[in-house]
């Protein structure tokens, strides 16, 4: 009989909390069931998750053979380890430790990239691999010029400088990572005049024909505990095997796999790499659960660039030429026209559906052109004199607000490209990409496959939850002629998928059952509605809901909610304008920045944030940091700065990324200040897309789409305030919405005893009681 759950949970007593969430997702995950566990900061929802996953996967009468661990965000991802190595540390003696693995790139793992050696670099580093490894297998496969064992063993004896092909450079004999030596040299070794490489060599070598691949792996993973990257690296180059394919071999046979949402919920990954934890036997642990939403609507949206249109053009054109001038000259056959007649016929495709899809790619991006030369005479006269103070924009193809056929699909039906063209185009992409890399021996990204999928994409997808647009996308390129918008802008053909449930029901259907979590899910029947978990429940697979606030002494927090003017462009005016109501705001934010220690304030965009930065600046005696969006080196920057020395203000936006997934424990945060509720541009076409699609869906577009994650953005902020038992802090909302239970306001969508905490105060009170909490802390 299995032990106690109580046996792998990593501390000596759980808190009542974390016993009832334990249990009820064990019950439930039996039943083929999911929980839905609100739990704010301090709750232990990581030890919760994987006590309840490792006592199922441990049980010999349960289904489940692993845990499945998705998180958005680094702080949350290193905290599963750690709870991982203090599962382990405290197990029983007798007991076999936890196997776990954290998933990364190859860039992280590939011995070459991590030491710039071998022709590779984070630059190409993707590309060189799909390349070698393709090399390396067409080598020793079906053309039998050799075997994996001697491409791995002609590299170790050309370290040695004993092959006649090899020789060395100055430097190193042998590769070395992760304080190990390789047995192979830094250079990349060849075979004839083809490059491979030898760690996936030594891979193929060690595979067994129709065995499992962890049969592969050469070192002893059982007793390794939590498998951390630099480790899966260094055990790994010191057999000479590749990393990233021992990552593949493994993940399949730890129990824990910690990864990242791609990892389960988009289809190429899935396709690819992690497809066999994607099965009933898998508990699903989805951590920082509020952004299941919106990022699997990124992964199962689509896009495709002008440029990549233009390249996929090019390579089109590349593959059809030595065919049509070889077919000019019967008396003279190229290699290359045996090879494009070669690859054409092992996959069916023809030479004139090649031309058909160079003709579409071509014409399409010329109605594309005609499209935004058109948007950018109607709506920015002059604006070839003006390019460099041209916005971001959208181009709508249809009525945001009505579902119907786009009008690029109605031009393309027009101008006689079928369904079929659109759907080849995804085949042909594949087709010329492979014969463009064998011809030209260059390991890169080729764009016709991508451009063909979101082609074939675009055709396949419905109108009603889809939304299509051309999207400008503000960049600068000065080999693009002075007068054309393509020096100033690359644009895009987006497909938005602005209705994701379906696509999150299904996926987590595939699962045995699991917890989806954060600090931010409530409303969670709104939560369940938008993150498809009715879908289940339809099905009969039970989905059971728990929500736990604050354990930590009410007694080191104060909460107000202000009773000030909607913050609301109406209301406020521009950033620069001084009117009544936005000096309400800025008196509040002066008096929560007078707080001691590091202040946060949450802005609801980031042209507000400039502002609030410039007043701070001006009414208080502390350092004023701006947060601005920009790339993720200057926010690491920002936010170390924030962390050292003497007490600081930041001011950030509500949509940036320093107000959740960041960890502000101690006293780094002693209070934080959000002003308005951080609804997005509800002007933009597709904003109303999505509002619309989730009218239809769920009868309220405006809370569901708009309303609902914007409060989870605000409490996400809050949020990092009070994050221990000993810590002290100020949480204000500044916005009547948040203080008066009105038509449009939005404290229901608030977990009943957070409404409690956050007293309704006028503007003219604040001060007082924010004086008065530090008069005692």
């Amino acid at each position: 009989m299995m032990a106690d759950w109580r046996t792998i949970f990593g501390h000596d007593e759980p808190y009542d909390e974390q016993e009832d969430g334990i249990e009820t997702a064990i019950e439930t995950a039996r039943d083929d069931g999911f929980s839905v566990i609100e739990g704010a900061c301090g709750t232990g929802k990581t030890m919760l998750a994987l006590t309840a996953g490792l006592h199922l996967v441990r049980d010999p009468d349960s289904q489940y053979e692993r845990v499945f661990v998705l998180t958005s965000v680094k702080q949350q991802l290193r905290q599963f380890e750690t709870d991982l190595k203090m599962i382990n540390a405290n197990l029983p003696d007798d007991w076999n430790p936890i196997s776990a693995l954290t998933l990364i790139g190859k860039a992280d793992v590939c011995p070459y990239n991590r030491e710039n050696a071998g022709g590779i670099d984070d630059s190409n580093v993707y590309d060189r691999c799909e390349g070698l490894r393709e090399r390396t297998r067409d080598i020793t496969g079906e053309s039998g010029a050799t075997t994996a064992q001697n491409l791995a063993s002609r590299a170790r004896s050309q370290q040695m400088g004993l092959a006649d092909s090899g020789s060395q450079s100055g430097g190193a004999s042998y590769l070395e990572t992760a304080g190990e030596p390789s047995p192979y040299p830094p250079e990349m070794p060849e075979y004839g005049d083809v490059e491979y490489c030898p760690f996936y060599a030594q891979f193929l070598e060690d595979m067994p024909e129709d065995g499992d691949p962890i049969e592969s792996v050469p070192f002893d993973f059982d007793s390794m505990g939590l498998i951390e990257p630099s480790d899966l690296v260094a055990h790994s180059v010191q057999w000479g095997t590749c990393p990233h394919s021992m990552m593949g071999a493994l993940l399949n046979h730890v129990e824990v796999v910690v990864g990242n949402y791609y990892h389960a919920f988009d289809e190429v990954t899935t396709a690819t790499f992690t497809g066999a934890l994607v099965d009933d036997s898998t508990f699903l642990v989805c951590d920082e659960a509020h952004m299941l939403e919106p990022r699997v609507r990124d992964l199962v949206s689509q896009s495709v660039g002008d440029k990549t249109l233009r390249d996929a053009e090019a390579e089109l054109t590349r593959v059809i030429q030595p065919v049509k001038f070889d077919d000019k000259d019967s008396t003279h056959t190229t290699a290359d026209a045996n090879l494009v007649r070669s690859e054409l016929e092992d996959a069916s495709v023809s030479l004139r559906e090649l031309e058909q899809t160079r003709d579409f790619v071509r014409d399409l991006r010329e109605e594309v052109d005609r499209r935004v030369t058109a948007y950018l005479e109607r709506e920015h006269r002059g604006w070839k004199a003006n390019l460099t103070d041209l916005p971001d924009a959208e181009i709508p193809l249809r009525d945001p607000t009505v579902p119907q056929s786009d009008e690029i699909s109605k031009w393309a039906e027009q101008e006689g490209y079928d369904g079929g063209t659109w759907a080849r185009a995804e085949k042909v992409g594949a087709v010329v990409a492979k014969i463009l890399n064998e011809a030209e021996e260059e390991d890169r990204e080729r764009s016709a496959l991508p451009a063909g999928r979101a082609l074939g994409e675009w055709y396949r997808n419905d109108h009603e939850e889809y939304f299509r647009e051309i999207v400008l996308e503000r960049t600068w390129n000065d080999r693009e002629p002075g007068d054309s918008w393509r020096r100033a802008y690359n644009a895009q053909l987006a497909m938005q998928n602005c209705v994701p449930s379906d696509a999150i029901g299904e996926q987590l259907g595939e699962f045995g059952g699991g917890i989806l979590m954060s600090a931010t899910l409530e409303p969670l029947e709104i939560f369940q509605e938008v993150s498809g978990l009715v879908h289940l429940e339809n099905d009969g697979r039970p989905v059971v809901e728990r929500t736990f606030g604050l354990n930590f002494p009410k007694s080191n927090r104060e909460s107000f909610a202000v009773d000030a003017p909607k913050f609301t462009y109406s209301n406020r005016g521009a950033p620069g304008d001084e009117t009544r109501e936005r000096q309400v705001y800025a008196d509040a934010i002066r008096d929560v920045a007078q707080s001691p220690g590091n202040v946060l304030v949450g802005m609801p965009n980031y042209a507000e944030a400039t502002w609030a930065a410039e007043h701070l600046r001006k009414v208080v005696d502390k350092p004023v940091l701006l947060d601005e969006s920009s790339a993720d080196d200057a926010t690491e920057d920002l936010k170390d700065e924030f962390f050292g020395g003497e007490a600081k203000v930041l001011v950030t936006s509500l949509r940036g990324t320093l107000t959740e997934g960041v960890d502000y424990r101690g006293d780094r945060l002693k209070a934080a200040v959000v002003c308005g509720v951080p609804i997005i541009n509800t002007a933009s076409p597709r904003t109303r897309a999505v509002r619309t699609a989730y009218e239809r869906k769920f009868g309220d577009g405006f809370t569901y789409a708009l309303t609902v994650p914007a409060v989870r953005k605000a409490r996400q902020a809050l949020g990092r305030v009070i994050r221990g038992t000993d810590e002290t802090g100020i949480r204000v909302l500044v916005d009547s919405r948040y203080a008066r239970e009105s038509w449009d306001g939005v404290r229901e969508f608030f977990p009943e005893a957070e409404r409690e905490e956050f007293q309704p105060v006028s503007p003219d009170m604040l001060s007082l009681g924010l004086e008065r909490f530090w008069q005692t802390h």
